[in-house]
């Protein structure tokens, strides 16, 4: 395919030794047709398609044809899932280059559902069409939202089938991101135990992803710290919006801080801290109120793959980590409190914040109340169901806020504030459902016109209401792997 795109590759991790990756290209597909192609992206990426016609464009995201310069990888990796340690790597995706845009960033173009790799073990390395279209309205629901995400570029059909439960559409979704390493990377590389190629790997994300840590006396533990910052600030972002990823196992987890890997995740209705809606998380590992502490296990497992090169001496080299996993709990909390205190508009801080904050997400509990719409009512959107809001105990906390809220802040300042971080939308389970439905029998309608809402998220748009509505059965909501 002539490079009339822009395309613009240097395929660094391609050139690491045989250990990181296989070399491979996806595995061509029937009849692909193209059916969503994220043209907003494409021009943050400098990319032009305008001049490829729907068969060269199914052929470019299906991989039936690659783009010129471009050099096809899967990637090895590990992970714990579910706790369990298992060696991975990228079982139905491919890597076909990093492309660098005008603004000279780095981007990963990944192919998802691309066919059997060295990794796929009893895997088919497709992926079905519902998946494929549920990342893509997530991750660009995650990107409005403010919240670091992989991209979704396109999906393309495949004209074939997958077998799961039953028959359904194949698909590709083309995926971008920062890059893919994962923490599951550095615990591939550190269980091989050749201290040369965890070097090589440690030095390669620092050049790509850290190189301001490039000069400092101790490398790993700076990498650590960064790393642990990130995922703090990400995760207080995804309780921010009630967001719930579902399978936080460590190759799930980004070393450049992004949300990835959108599998069974979904957005909380009614407010319950123990919430799950993934099918394979029978015991709540995963559920919204742990995310914070998976965050830290997950941590944890980064922190020993980089022992070995945080100090000569072991036991030195665990006392020193481990007194930076020991920061997480005081800094989580503390940008917890910060986000919670941004989203009921205080500006300022009073040592009795949290018991303010606690006191409403009590009562959001205990009376079913939906998360989202309740930030909302509080401004002064009105929504659907508002009556819940009229709760003798809810107007003695709305006193106790205002009271707060008066001691030092005009209402404008705080509504905008508020405003700033309380999304008016978020894309509800049910809403989801309808549009995959419609989209699974040919009708792409109800999904354009949910990601338009969805791109705007804090901005009162017209024709809100309908999407601003609470399922009535989240309870039984349950979401699945797609593998």
């Amino acid at each position: 395919m002539k490079n009339n795109i822009n395309w613009n590759f240097d395929n660094t991790y391609s050139r690491l030794p045989d250990p990181f990756r296989e070399k491979i290209n996806p595995v061509k597909v029937k009849n692909p047709e193209l059916v969503m192609l994220n043209k907003s992206l494409a021009e943050d990426l400098n990319l032009d398609f305008s001049g490829l016609d729907q068969a060269k464009l199914s052929a470019l995201f299906s991989g039936n044809e690659l783009p010129n310069n471009s050099r096809s990888i899967a990637q090895a990796y590990a992970g714990h899932q579910f706790g369990h340690f298992t060696m991975l790597g990228d079982g139905r995706a491919v890597l076909i280059g990093e492309h660098i845009s005008k603004s000279n960033h780095r981007y990963d173009i990944q192919f998802k559902g691309s066919g059997k790799t060295a990794f796929s073990r009893n895997g088919d390395g497709r992926a079905a069409l519902g998946p494929m279209l549920r990342e893509y309205i997530i991750s660009e629901s995650m990107h409005f939202l403010n919240i670091p995400t992989t991209r979704s570029l396109a999906v393309a059909k495949t004209g074939e089938k997958v077998i799961r439960e039953t028959q359904l559409e194949g698909a590709i979704l083309t995926r971008v991101a920062s890059s893919h390493i994962r923490v599951g990377t550095f615990q591939y590389i550190a269980a091989r135990n050749k201290k040369g190629e965890l070097e090589m790997l440690f030095e390669y994300v620092i050049k790509r992803h850290y190189p301001e840590i490039e000069s400092s006396k101790n490398q790993a533990l700076d990498l650590l710290n960064v790393v642990l910052n990130k995922q703090i600030e990400l995760v207080v972002n995804w309780m921010r919006v009630g967001f719930i990823h579902g399978v936080m196992n460590t190759d799930n987890m980004s070393i450049a801080g992004e949300t990835i890997d959108y599998g069974p995740c979904a957005f909380m209705d009614i407010y319950d801290p123990k919430t799950v809606f993934s099918s394979i998380d029978k015991l709540g590992r995963y559920a919204y109120c742990n995310q914070p502490i998976i965050t830290k296990w997950n941590l944890s497992r980064f922190a020993e793959c980089l022992i070995p090169l945080i100090n000569g001496d072991q036991d030195k080299a665990i006392k020193l980590a481990t007194e930076v996993i020991d920061t997480f709990e005081k800094k989580y909390e503390e940008k917890w409190l910060g986000m919670m205190r941004n989203k009921i508009g205080l500006a300022d801080e009073d040592e009795k914040d949290k018991f303010l904050i606690l006191d409403l997400l009590t009562w959001m509990h205990k009376n079913k109340v939906d998360y989202t719409n309740t930030f909302c009512h509080l401004m002064n959107f009105q929504t659907q169901n508002d009556i819940v809001y009229e709760n003798n105990e809810f107007s003695n906390w709305k006193k106790r806020w205002q009271e707060r809220l008066s001691q030092n802040s005009s209402s404008e300042k705080y509504i905008n504030l508020m405003r700033s971080v309380n999304p008016l939308v978020i894309p509800r389970n049910h809403i989801v459902e309808d549009a995959l439905k419609k989209a699974n029998q040919g009708n792409f309608e109800p999904i354009n016109n949910f990601l338009k809402i969805l791109s705007s998220p804090y901005t009162d748009q017209k024709h809100i209401t309908e999407y601003q509505i609470p399922s009535q059965s989240d309870e039984n909501y349950q979401t699945f792997c797609g593998t």
